[in-house]
């Protein structure tokens, strides 16, 4: 029977990896390579522990399948639960990432289903006139009151900005347009960092991203100025995510359509430009 389960753990441990090696083809300077499994690419002093979901979870405890192919691990979460430090629903066969307690290595004081967290996460923005924060209050009610339908309806449009976490560590923005083509538009959007990785580092979120440069010879692309941001997760659900840093919090909501985000990003841009210039002109 051991002979039996033994047998059972390699071939779910193949099909695991076999599965996270298939990770998105598009390459950049801080993404991470091919062919490489999730504990090879962990952060520096994460101590995370990593593995599949086995049957016989509940709210006071998780079987955790290692991937270091050894027996599954049964860890108490009851007081995680209890403080809502479990993050998403583990099923079986899900990836998931657990923080031990320091001083009990059976009783895991916080549970994230990885599997769960990725996707692609959004939320809604709205621009600002340029230098409306250098204005006082008085002058940007005034503003907003004065202007025009017209321009309101050109300028003042509400865009999705997010990312995507993928397999293998992977990101990418959702929403992003280069910078370089807002210059003649009187409205600016907050700005979304060009995302590439992501990580867990003992159970906070890390977001990875920097400045990217096309070349026009090579059609390649390079990073530059990349930064790690860390986050907690505060809460994941089906569709809802939130995320705090420095003592603020956002609220992001699943959507699967990433081109079509892309795509309107774009269009309210290219309006807005052409508007500007016609402006301009007049």
């Amino acid at each position: 029977m051991k002979a039996l389960n033994t047998i059972f753990v390699i071939f779910v441990l193949a099909m695991a990896f076999s599965f996270v090696s298939c990770g998105d083809s598009t390459k950049t300077e801080s993404a991470p390579r091919e062919g490489k499994m999730n504990d090879e690419l962990k952060l520096e002093g994460d101590k995370t522990i990593y593995g599949l979901a086995c049957e016989g979870c509940s709210d006071s405890t998780i079987i955790l399948l290692p991937n270091d192919g050894s027996d599954p691990v049964h860890y108490d979460i009851l007081d995680a639960t209890r403080k809502h430090k479990v993050m998403g629903k583990p099923k079986v066969g899900d990836w998931v990432g657990l923080v031990l307690n320091p001083e009990d290595s059976t009783v895991a004081d916080l549970v994230i289903n990885l599997d769960e967290l990725k996707g692609t996460w959004c939320y809604v923005v709205m621009p600002k006139m340029r230098d409306y924060d250098k204005m006082s209050p008085k002058l940007q009610k005034r503003l907003m009151r004065d202007m025009p339908d017209s321009i309101k309806e050109t300028f003042m449009i509400p865009r999705e900005y997010g990312f995507s976490l993928k397999r293998q560590w992977t990101a990418q923005s959702v929403g992003y347009v280069q910078e370089n083509t807002l210059g003649e538009s009187p409205v600016v959007y907050p700005k979304l960092g060009f995302f590439t990785a992501w990580h867990i580092w003992n159970g906070k979120l890390v977001m990875t991203s920097g400045t990217p440069h096309f070349s026009d010879k090579t059609k390649e692309m390079t990073i530059s100025d990349v930064r790690h941001d860390t986050c907690d997760i505060d809460f994941l659900g089906d569709d809802s995510l939130v995320l705090s840093s420095d003592g603020e919090s956002r609220s992001y909501y699943r959507n699967s359509d990433v081109k079509n985000i892309n795509k309107k990003a774009k269009e309210i841009v290219a309006k807005q430009k052409l508007k500007a210039l016609e402006d301009i002109k007049n």
